[in-house]
């Protein structure tokens, strides 16, 4: 089983870019990248939370879960 981030994906419907998120979101453009190139290993709620909020979007529309 894995989750699959698919924050790229959202950006790119919304028009967003990398810097603009980061800064709107209050985390370093190093972490954002991370997370959306998947390679980040946990999030925390509140992260996951301001960048609903900023992309008006459901944490569904960012995470999925594919079984291996």
């Amino acid at each position: 089983m894995a989750i699959r981030i698919k924050l790229s994906n959202v950006m790119e419907r919304k028009d967003a870019s990398l810097t603009e998120l980061a800064d709107e979101v209050g985390i370093t453009l190093a972490n954002l990248s991370i997370l959306k190139t998947g390679k980040a290993k946990a999030i925390r709620f509140t992260t996951l939370d301001a960048i609903c909020r900023a992309l008006e979007c459901q944490p569904g529309d960012i995470l999925t879960f594919e079984d291996e």
